[in-house]
């Protein structure tokens, strides 16, 4: 991963802790994306809906990759909106 030159490098702590958060969305998403399946809810508007989220927010919460500061609450919340227990927790 290439650093920009105003990005900080992380401590070993922190990258432990970014890797954790990074394995806990992925479970959260399959979790999730797996319940949505099972409902039938394939379409935008109708994951935001059952996530209570705006539909772009919602692909972007299921779909996005990229670590972002908040987006295990995000996850978390959905998750429990939908009564999912997310195993590994």
């Amino acid at each position: 991963m290439k650093l920009r030159p105003d990005q900080p490098r992380l401590t070993v702590e922190e990258r432990s802790a970014r890797q954790a958060d990074r394995l806990i969305s992925i479970r959260l998403r399959m979790a999730i994306g797996r319940e949505l399946d099972k409902q039938g809810i394939t379409t935008p508007a109708a994951m935001g809906e059952a996530l209570g989220i705006p539909p772009s927010e919602a692909v972007m919460l299921l779909t996005n990759r990229i670590w972002r500061e908040g987006a295990i609450a995000q996850l978390e919340a959905a998750a429990a909106r939908l009564g999912l227990q997310v195993p590994g927790q």
